[in-house]
């Protein structure tokens, strides 16, 4: 019932039918909190309902709401559908006023624990209700703190706490003009509404922006019965995982600290105790929690994220969850819970995201470097990465944007930083602990974080940061390990991971335990799709990284990337500038060698797989210097005046070259170029082919609009194969089809399928004339649009399926009406991302495409794809 009562709500049910110890409470599903929004009102008869289950809580609980004596007091806290961790908002000890809070002292034998909970409530509901910043807050309990010579809040004194709670009073009366409500039922009401309205703020629509969650989901609110950890050296809170969120090791893994509340823990405002010292602090309430945590990860067969509470020497659960975790943990817990019966590998499979596996192949600091670590903190979230220190969440965006690479520095970081968290590389915060904001937010992000580094004293004002003498100011590189929670001063170097070291041979798999359950999981991932995956390589060496990370073909083999090379660049702008075909071939004939190399190289790397290999698309303009030093050298190289270099490249330059004289329009207007890249390719294969390679050539001929164009390509390159093929008197099977990237291909692509043997949509371009969109350009407004809700995505991101998607499928069922084993397939980079890789499927699409390094991503989600649809079997162990 997630999506009625949220994930919290759902799984606080969940336990107490279970027989968990969970504090008595109810839920007020998420419809509730969409309807406040759209109307701004509570909806009707809700009021009555609250009331209604209030009664019912304080008969449960045996305490009554406001009451002098022994007062119930309420937890207010948020819970949507999808985990949306601290981002939004929770208010804890609601009820208190200046009489309960006597009530409170007298009941629970300490008044110090009172207006301890006193001050923590009118810190929370002044913050979230009445807007008063939490900052002002601090700054109060700070110089509280100084001016009693403590270091931590518990050691603060009754008095001390006394006085606190009228400072606060008069902070709230001074900030927002009104005295802090004092009435429990108005309290009550201002926080459910303050939880609703929590949906809309700024982190948490990043958050939902970011991890793709739907806007109309909305938050349910829970309303539970309080339980204090923070009555003393008997109680205590923390935050735990059933397994190791970084790793994935088989170990209980959390944080916890002694008479205090949650938020303490989650917000890293004190650097917390390790899980395991509860054992001597709090015996008989760890040993149950033990229990609990092997109890709830059975019943859910997942990893658990468990908030709680011991108060007075008795375990309470407050929250399970799925765990957020990195792809290394995502990977090794999914096939150890195979391994131990818990679930299935298609189950495995699927708890995998397709998009969490490139993390796998973050680079790591190279272990030959001789470096000494500025600071040391806990190892949040693996990876390595280098930037500019920035102190703040604004100026991490503001720089990342600029294409700078930036390392957010924070004392702790706060759900209002989460739009810096995304910008920057890496995270480093001085306080705070494994399971705080800013290391659960960095692992599921998959960024690399260091926290509670505790030598690090942060100076915001300043921007810069010490650590025993060593000042770093914003500006300064620094490079982040958040496998060992070190942090460098200077860019350091950085090597491959042991997936990428395994893959392209600098290391054996033997003794890569990584390596070994990413390749499991993908052998299972692989025995589940139907879609094939293909890579977009344009060299030997990109062709053995595919295949490596298990392409079955190369999907888009982009020749044009083959002539910037060295002397390659000259023989191209030779042929460019030459006055007539015969100085063209003559440029032609120097090229052609370097191609056929070039292609004999790929069959070999591709042997026993297809590969398609695009002519010449781009227009010839991109080839030449525009000016400068380098037009003056090739001048003088080609034997020509500067001035009449200039003159043609003038006379190359177009108003719109995307749409302009390329792909097959070039071939058509020199033939000789599609005679030479065709002789390449045919050359090369038969000289493959005597190699004992077994090759598989597709000749693909681009931006074609109509059937004319693309028979008149077609008829040049199956007379160089006549030519060549005849002549060395071999036989190479061969195809020849078209790329899809205009829509008017799409409409025509019945005419079109009567003689070309495959449909490969270039959804780059594609999209580009789809929308009237120029991707070079687009990037200054299509920001805006996403953040505005005018479209759901980048279109050059994520495959827009309402658009571009209806003319492939207008194109796939056209063409195989002519062709009904018309093979087609999509080599943009779409074809790498997961939920444009499930639409592929979905319309019957035989391959997708994608850069070698994404390969990995798209045979899990092409599997994600087949078993979500119930199309394929399920994998086998």
């Amino acid at each position: 019932m997630k999506k009625v009562l949220g994930g919290k709500g759902a799984n606080l049910a969940e336990m107490t039918n279970l027989g968990v110890p969970v504090p008595p409470g109810f839920t007020i599903s998420c419809d509730c909190c969409i309807e406040f929004l759209q109307t701004g009102k509570t909806p009707d008869g809700l009021q009555q309902e609250v009331d209604a289950h209030m009664r019912r809580l304080e008969e449960v609980a045996g305490k009554r709401f406001g009451d002098a004596n022994d007062p119930l007091l309420v937890s207010v806290r948020s819970g949507a559908p999808v985990s949306m961790p601290g981002m939004m908002e929770t208010i804890l000890n609601l009820g208190l006023n200046n009489r309960t809070v006597q009530g409170l002292a007298h009941h629970s034998g300490s008044a110090r624990f009172a207006f301890d909970s006193f001050r923590r409530f009118i810190q929370m509901y002044g913050d979230v209700v009445l807007h008063v910043p939490s900052a002002q807050f601090e700054q109060l309990l700070k110089a509280k703190r100084l001016t009693a010579g403590v270091a931590t809040d518990s050691e603060l004194s009754e008095g001390e706490l006394r006085n606190l709670v009228e400072e606060y009073k008069s902070l709230v009366r001074a900030t927002s003009g009104n005295e802090f409500p004092m009435e429990p039922a108005a309290q009550l009401q201002g926080a459910i509404e303050a939880v609703w309205r929590s949906w809309t703020l700024k982190k948490a629509v990043d958050y939902r922006r970011v991890n793709g969650i739907s806007e109309d989901l909305g938050t349910a609110v829970n309303i539970v019965a309080m339980v204090f950890g923070n009555m003393g050296e008997d109680s205590g809170t923390g935050v735990a995982f059933t397994r190791n969120p970084s790793t994935g090791e088989r170990t209980f893994y959390g944080e916890f600290l002694v008479n205090a509340q949650g938020e303490d823990v989650v917000a890293g405002i004190r650097t917390p105790l390790s899980i395991d010292e509860m054992a001597t602090r709090l015996p008989n309430a760890y040993k149950e929690l033990l229990a609990t945590q092997d109890r709830l990860e059975r019943h859910y067969c997942d990893m658990q994220d468990i908030e709680f509470t011991v108060e007075r020497g008795s375990l309470y659960l407050l929250q399970t969850r799925t765990g957020k975790r990195t792809a290394t943990a995502a990977v090794r817990v999914a096939i150890d819970m195979v391994d131990e019966g818990l679930i299935d590998p298609r189950t495995a499979v699927l708890r995998v995201p397709p998009d969490q596996l490139g993390q796998l192949l973050h680079p790591v600091i190279d272990v030959s470097v001789r470096a000494t670590p500025i600071a040391s903190g806990l190892p949040a979230s693996p990876g390595a990465a280098s930037g500019i220190a920035v102190f703040d969440p604004d100026v991490a965006e503001a720089r990342a944007s600029d294409g700078t690479s930036v390392i957010l520095v924070r004392d702790e970081t706060t759900p209002e930083d989460f739009h810096g968290i995304v910008a920057a590389k890496a995270v480093v915060t001085a306080r705070g602990g494994m399971t705080s904001h800013a290391a659960v937010v960095a692992r599921g992000m998959g960024k690399c974080a260091v926290v509670g580094a505790k030598d690090m004293h942060v100076d915001l004002e300043k921007r810069q940061f010490t650590v025993d003498g060593t000042i770093v100011s914003e500006g300064d590189y620094i490079t982040v390990d958040g496998a060992t929670g070190k942090v460098y001063k200077g860019d350091l170097p950085t090597t491959p991971s042991e997936v990428v070291q395994v893959i392209r041979g600098m290391r054996p798999h033997q003794g890569a335990p990584t390596y070994g359950a990413f390749a499991r999981l993908l052998g299972w991932a692989d025995e589940a799709r139907r879609l094939k995956v293909r890579a977009n390589a344009d060299t030997p060496v990109d062709a053995r990284i595919a295949r490596g990370f298990g392409a079955e073909g190369i999907g888009l083999c982009r020749t044009e990337h083959m002539f910037f090379e060295g002397d390659r660049i000259t023989a191209m702008r030779e042929m460019i500038v030459a006055r007539d075909i015969v100085g063209r071939r003559r440029a032609l004939t120097k090229l052609l060698p370097i191609q056929r190399s070039d292609f004999e190289g790929i069959f070999e790397a591709m042997h026993g797989l297809p590969v398609t290999i695009r002519l010449l698309d781009p227009p010839l303009h991109e080839f030449l210097p525009h000016g400068g030093e380098e037009s003056k050298l090739l001048a003088r190289t080609l034997g020509i005046s500067r001035a009449e270099l200039l003159h043609i490249v003038e006379s190359l330059r177009e108003t719109n070259p995307m749409l302009g004289h390329r792909g097959c329009r070039l071939g058509i207007t020199y033939p000789e170029i599609t005679e030479m890249q065709g002789r390449a390719i045919f050359e090369a294969a038969v000289r493959a082919k005597r190699r004992g390679i077994d090759v598989r050539p597709e000749i693909m001929i681009p931006l074609v609009a109509t059937a004319r164009e693309f028979e008149n390509q077609r008829g040049v390159l199956e007379e160089v194969a006549r030519q060549v093929l005849g002549g060395m008197g071999e036989e190479v099977p061969y195809t020849i089809g078209t790329m899809i990237e205009l829509p008017r291909a799409a409409l025509t692509a019945d005419e079109i399928a009567k003689s070309a043997e495959f449909f490969s949509f270039g959804t780059n371009d594609l999209t580009q004339t789809t929308f009237g969109l120029s991707r070079d350009d687009a990037g200054r407004f299509l920001p805006n649009y996403v953040e505005r809700g005018i479209i759901p995505d980048d279109p050059f991101q994520v495959l827009d399926q309402n658009g571009v998607g209806k003319l492939i499928g207008i194109a796939v069922s056209a063409g195989r009406s002519v062709r009904p084993q018309l093979k087609v397939g999509i080599c943009g980079e779409h074809g790498g991302e997961p939920r444009s890789v499930k639409f592929c499927h979905a319309i019957g699409l035989d391959y997708v495409s994608c850069s070698p390094y994404r390969v990995p991503i798209a045979r899990l989600a092409a599997a994600h794809a087949a078993l979500e649809s119930g199309s394929q079997e399920s994998p086998r162990a």
